[in-house]
């Protein structure tokens, strides 16, 4: 179907199509003569897509960037480079520093029943 009546039965203007479209937001499907046609896994796609940013309460723009994170190894880092610098992520701990930590942790606590000191 054209984009007229995918945008009828999506309930939104051909103009909201459009824009989600350009935002990489619409699986990227064309016909020779550069038109698209919408099919039962196109309006899927963007049956999701609305429903996601209602749940979520984001913008098309902000789930297209979210997807750009998931996608790009480069602004996933940059992202979450980011989030560690303002709170909102915790750097992972390490295994070793696990272990490096417990080990201290022992060094530091007399066994029962010792009584002479550790460092």
């Amino acid at each position: 179907m054209r984009i007229t009546e995918a945008a009828k039965r999506l309930g939104m203007s051909p103009r909201m199509l459009r824009y989600r479209e350009s935002l990489g937001l619409l699986p990227p499907v064309r016909e020779r003569g550069a038109h698209r046609r919408f099919g039962p896994e196109e309006l899927a796609a963007v049956a999701q897509a609305v429903e996601l940013e209602k749940r979520f309460d984001v913008s098309p723009a902000e789930l297209a960037f979210a997807l750009r994170a998931l996608s790009d190894p480069g602004v996933a880092a940059a992202v979450r480079e980011l989030g560690v610098r303002i709170g909102r992520i915790q750097i992972p701990r390490r295994a070793l520093d696990f272990e490096k930590e417990k080990a201290l942790r022992l060094l530091r606590t007399p066994p029962a029943g010792d009584t002479s000191k550790r460092i």
